[in-house]
Formats: structure tokens, C-alpha cells, sequence
């Protein structure tokens, strides 16, 4: 009787640890690294998107998740050793916002998913291909190299007679050599002749929009990295107007800023969706195997108050096409 009761008791306690464990499992928070190149209070709107995406599908931060943040400043060689804390960390997955952020998680780790925001075309080479990625990275495509013809485009439909156009880009840009590719075939087609400025760090803007103005530019297109221009957002649109030089940019927030013209991915959108791979990977999907998502919210966005500034009146079919009018 004893050694039956030895034995249920043993069971017994067996079958509570087993509770315990499952409990305890049960319980795991999941914990999702955040890395940037920029600043954390560069671009809140993103943030703020992801945070609203997560909690659209139940994930509340400090309550149900963790979101490890992890920013460079501006500083870029400090993204490799941001991305390999997170790989010490564990993290469950790795959210990324452009390809420099790309490039240092996959270089810290082959086996945790990462989820790129700004990075997913296969030209940035982090993916195989749309519909199967390949690898441990996933996310979404902004269609960045081929929306720099459109971006072309506008500006001429803008200013009819424009011949010349300045062009500031990052040669240690990830998608440089796709970006010039597409904006060489658009100025082609339009007959508009292109002035390269190679812009490498901040202290070059001033320089380039002098070169521009010296080489007779009508317009400038503003392509370049996030950590180089979004804190200096401010201080680009002056430089356009002291030079009244129209600009289009490539991102919203430089509008938002005192820029003249925006076109492009509404991204706040994107770093909303951004949530349901981290969802569907939390819940047991392989990265290799979620089709990169192509950009569903477009938008154009016209500041009037810039145009003002540099003497530009916008024709009326420009205006009738914009979705935002900043008066």
C-alpha cells in the first residue's frame, strides 16, 4: 500500500511540474526587437503605426509583448553592434526599418526572423523574390527604385519647360545603383538631362544644392538615406527655397517639413501592416515562406506654402491629382 502510495503521490507531483511548465510557457511574452538607423523620435507617425498594428491584433506593449527599441542616431556604424545585442537578447523576431538596418540584423543573425519595413524589394538582394523571400527575411516592399520615374514625371508635368534636374543620392545607398538605373530610363523618355550629386553625409547637402543652382537646375529630387536627411529635414527645405529650386522627395515627412512635393508609399501604412507578420510569426510562420507584401495606400502631397516661397505656381491638373494640400 505504501509503494502504491509512493507512486500516486509521485505522479501526482510529475503532473503538477508538467502543469507548471506548460503554465509557465503559456506565459512567455514575446519579445520583438526594433532597430533603426535614425532616431526613435525622427519619424513618431511609424512607430506610433506599428504600436497601433500590434494592438489591432491583441499584442498591447508592457502587457503582452516587449518591444526591445534600438536606434543609431544618425550614428550608422553603430547599427552592427545594435543588431547583434538583439541577437543576444533572443529576441523573437527583429523588426527593421530601412536597408542599412536590414543589412546589420541579417549579418547578426541567419536564424532569427526579421521583418524589413522599407527594405523588402528583391533589388535590395535581402530577398530571393516576392512571392517566395527565402531566408529569415520577410516584410514589405515600398517599390522605391521604379517610383523614382514617377517622381521624374510629376516634376515635369509641374514645370513643362524643365531640361535640367539635380539628383541627390547616397553612392553607399543598398539600392543606388537600381534607383539611377530607373531615374536615367524616365529622364531619357522625358528629355530631361541629370545632375548626380553624390551626398555621403550631412555636412554635403549645403554643397549640392550649390552645385545644383551652379549647373542650372530647374528642380532637385531628393533620394537619399533616412539617417542622413530626417534630421535635417528643416534645414534641406530652407536650403531649396534659398535657392528656390523645386524639390520632390521621397519621403512625406520632409514635406511635412517645409519640402515642396512628396509622391510615393504612405508609410505609416506599411509599418501598420508590418504587425500582421509579426503576428503570423509569433503563431508559428517561417519567414521563407510569407510573400513580401507590395504597397497597397499611394499618396502625393503638394506644400503650397513651399511653392509660394520660391515664386512656383502649381498647375491646376497637378493640384486636382494631389490627395493633400499643405495651404
Amino acid at each position: 500500500m505504501r509503494k502504491k502510495a509512493l507512486g500516486f503521490a509521485l505522479c501526482a507531483m510529475l503532473s503538477a511540474l508538467c502543469v507548471s511548465a506548460q503554465a509557465q510557457q503559456q506565459q512567455k511574452v514575446p519579445r520583438i526587437g526594433y532597430l533603426t538607423g535614425s532616431s526613435l523620435s525622427a519619424n513618431p507617425a511609424w512607430r506610433e503605426a506599428l504600436q497601433q498594428g500590434l494592438r489591432e491584433l491583441g499584442y498591447v506593449e508592457g502587457e503582452n509583448i516587449v518591444i526591445e527599441w534600438r536606434a543609431a542616431d544618425g550614428k550608422l556604424d553603430r547599427r552592427p553592434a545594435l543588431a547583434a545585442e538583439l541577437a543576444r537578447l533572443k529576441v523573437d523576431i527583429i523588426v527593421v526599418v530601412g536597408p542599412g538596418d536590414t543589412l546589420a540584423a541579417r549579418k547578426a543573425t541567419a536564424t532569427i526572423p526579421i521583418v524589413t519595413i522599407l527594405a523588402g524589394d528583391p533589388g535590395y538582394g535581402f530577398v530571393a523574390s516576392l512571392a517566395r523571400p527565402g531566408g529569415n527575411v520577410t516584410g514589405l516592399s515600398i517599390l522605391s527604385p521604379e517610383l523614382s520615374g514617377k517622381r521624374l514625371e510629376l516634376l515635369k508635368e509641374t514645370i513643362p519647360k524643365l531640361s535640367r534636374v539635380a539628383v541627390f543620392v547616397s553612392s553607399t545607398g543598398t539600392e543606388y545603383a537600381q534607383v539611377t538605373k530607373e531615374i536615367d530610363l524616365a529622364a531619357a523618355a522625358l528629355g530631361v538631362k541629370l545632375q548626380q550629386l553624390d551626398i555621403l553625409s550631412p555636412k554635403d547637402i549645403e554643397t549640392a544644392f550649390q552645385a545644383a543652382a551652379k549647373g542650372r537646375a530647374g528642380a532637385v529630387i531628393v533620394r537619399l538615406p533616412g539617417p542622413i536627411l530626417s534630421p535635417h529635414r528643416k534645414e534641406v527645405a530652407d536650403l531649396a527655397v534659398k535657392n528656390r529650386l523645386p524639390a520632390m522627395y521621397e519621403r512625406a515627412e520632409e514635406v511635412d517639413a517645409g519640402g515642396l512635393m512628396y509622391y510615393g508609399v504612405n508609410t505609416p501604412d506599411l509599418f501598420r501592416r508590418a504587425a500582421i507578420y509579426v503576428d503570423k510569426i509569433l503563431k508559428g510562420a517561417k519567414p521563407a515562406d510569407l510573400p513580401v507584401e507590395q504597397p497597397k495606400k499611394f499618396e502625393f502631397i503638394i506644400n503650397l506654402k513651399a511653392a509660394k516661397q520660391i515664386g512656383l505656381t502649381m498647375p491646376p491638373n497637378v493640384l486636382a491629382r494631389a490627395d493633400r494640400v499643405i495651404k
